[in-house]
């Protein structure tokens, strides 16, 4: 897709009356991009620092005929088209406790990317891109959730990319009818295909904005992390991206194969027929997106999940990594100290030393002595705490552990870990009791450099943290090495022999990985149980 020249303009939204001039606002300064799709009008911030646009499509709208199809080209508009709100977010009904959004709503309509930029474009335009996959396990989410806001990131010279995808069962259904149309003899994964169109449109676009479409980094939490190990994983994005940073999620565990899309597809008849009485494609198109979603939300969350659908994914992860059929790009990866709960180890039982070896017994059977070594606890205070280390390990941290040691040994390319230790401030009205923790997702303002997105007590160790945080993550997305002249030295997991960790903590350091044995332990029982 070709572009015409950069034609800028600026307008100045002025206070009209009779008011003290130095009580005024700063006026808003709105810049005008042209491109061959048409005119977009995007903000410059206040403090003159960042350009920002809003709601791009990246495709058609997937509604009517489109809904379950893969992403369609953009239709090209007249006049000048406004680029300043958030886009509506995908459709959703599930919405975590910690996720905000600053945006209209759910809509079909939903397929839009933002960009953050430095005011000043580069001469010549060379800023590497970041490209953000929000998180929310493919339930729930959005690009216009405060904690994501990348202005503050762009800052450090990059030009960052967030986007919207569908989810759920419109993201993720898979059907008979829909494998026969699509021509590529697959169906499902649509929200992974459009993460891929929006990816293709960095490709073709970013250079008239200023980026650089030979130096991209994807980067995700969570569901956003899963989908950078898939991307890695397609064939079809092979080329688009140059580097990944992974936060606390993978689709890698070689426990839980991936559904295969015969069985995706049969997944999908039984919704259609047990929700409309129907197996019919079109049936299903002609339901209103409310009356899908409300369908959808009485099965389990997990019902629609991707698949290994020969086209976008044409092996699971857990055999296109060993064999060495991913990208060969630069990982950062790692994880958060609290990523699970210990109540999932206990269920009802009160977390003591002996209900926790009890619980061992029964769960490992003949290898509960080697789990109790690995997780030891001598007091119930351990007890609780190594309840709650094994079931993030087996909840997310192991799937990730492996696809990192594979990508390590088949890749060929440098691997970076971390483990997020740093415990958030207790709001002022937090219970009695409650412990402060590093918990799933608490990264992302540090990451953003928006710690002000959340009302907490924040301390300078919080800001001095963030600013580490987001240099190592944009040093790395500039030469593919976290490293530079202005951060303390990180090497690479594996080098030298030996696997480093970096602590992001109050006094981050780099410490070998002290729970290597953990994650081999459960490698070697074939099974994260």
């Amino acid at each position: 897709m070709k572009f015409l020249p950069l034609k800028f303009s600026a307008l100045f939204v002025l206070f009209l009356g009779a008011i003290d001039l130095a009580a005024q606002p700063r006026p808003v300064t709105y810049v005008q991009l042209t491109t061959a799709d048409g005119v977009l009008e995007g903000v410059v911030s206040g403090d003159g620092k960042v350009r920002t646009f809003k709601g791009i499509p990246f495709a058609a709208p997937p509604v009517g005929a489109l809904r379950w199809k893969p992403p369609q080209p953009v239709q090209p508009w007249t006049g000048v088209r406004r680029a300043v709100e958030y886009p509506k977010r995908a459709m959703q009904g599930r919405i975590y406790d910690d996720m905000i959004f600053n945006d209209d709503g759910p809509s079909e309509d939903c397929l839009y990317l933002n960009l953050w930029m430095p005011a000043t474009p580069p001469v010549p335009p060379k800023l590497p891109v970041m490209v953000w996959i929000h998180g929310g396990g493919f339930v729930a989410g959005s690009s216009s959730e405060p904690r994501q806001d990348a202005g503050n990131l762009s800052k450090k010279g990059v030009l960052v990319v967030s986007l919207n995808y569908r989810m759920g069962v419109f993201g993720l259904l898979a059907h008979p009818e829909l494998t026969k149309e699509s021509g590529h003899n697959a169906s499902g994964n649509h929200g992974l295909m459009d993460q891929l169109a929006a990816l293709e449109w960095v490709k073709d676009n970013i250079a008239v904005f200023g980026g650089d479409p030979d130096n991209v980094t994807i980067f995700g939490e969570s569901a956003g992390a899963t989908s950078v190990s898939a991307l890695m994983a397609s064939p079809l994005a092979r080329g688009l991206f140059h580097r990944a940073i992974a936060e606390s999620g993978a689709l890698f565990n070689p426990s839980r194969p991936l559904p295969t899309r015969a069985e995706s597809e049969q997944a999908g008849i039984k919704f259609a027929e047990t929700s409309f009485g129907t197996s019919s494609l079109a049936a299903l198109r002609a339901k209103s997106a409310d009356e899908i979603l409300q369908a959808a939300l009485k099965l389990p969350q997990n019902y629609f999940q991707i698949n290994t659908d020969g086209y976008f994914l044409p092996d699971d992860a857990a055999s296109i990594y060993p064999s060495g059929r991913q990208s060969h790009v630069p990982l950062l990866v790692g994880w958060n100290r609290d990523e699970g709960s210990f109540k999932s180890f206990f269920a009802d039982d009160a977390p003591t030393v002996a209900n926790y070896a009890a619980r061992a017994k029964s769960r490992f059977g003949a290898n509960a002595d080697e789990f109790l070594k690995r997780y030891p606890a001598t007091t119930d205070a351990e007890a609780k705490r190594a309840a709650q280390a094994y079931a993030g390990d087996q909840r997310r941290v192991f799937g990730i552990w492996k696809w990192m040691e594979t990508h390590l040994k088949t890749g060929g390319s440098p691997v970076y870990h971390y483990r997020f230790d740093q415990t958030l401030p207790l709001p002022a009205d937090a219970k009695e009791g409650t412990e402060p923790s590093a918990p799933h997702a608490g990264e992302i303002e540090f990451v953003f450099r928006v710690l002000t997105s959340r009302k907490l007590p924040w301390r300078q160790s919080d800001r001095d943290l963030s600013e580490l945080m987001s240099t190592y993550w944009t040093n790395f997305a500039k030469t593919g090495n976290p490293n530079g002249p202005d951060v303390p030295q990180w090497p690479a997991y594996g080098s030298q022999g030996g696997y480093s960790v970096m602590h992001f903590q109050e006094k981050s350091a780099v410490a070998s990985d002290a729970h290597r044995s953990r994650y081999e332990f459960l490698d070697r029982l074939g099974t994260a149980p």
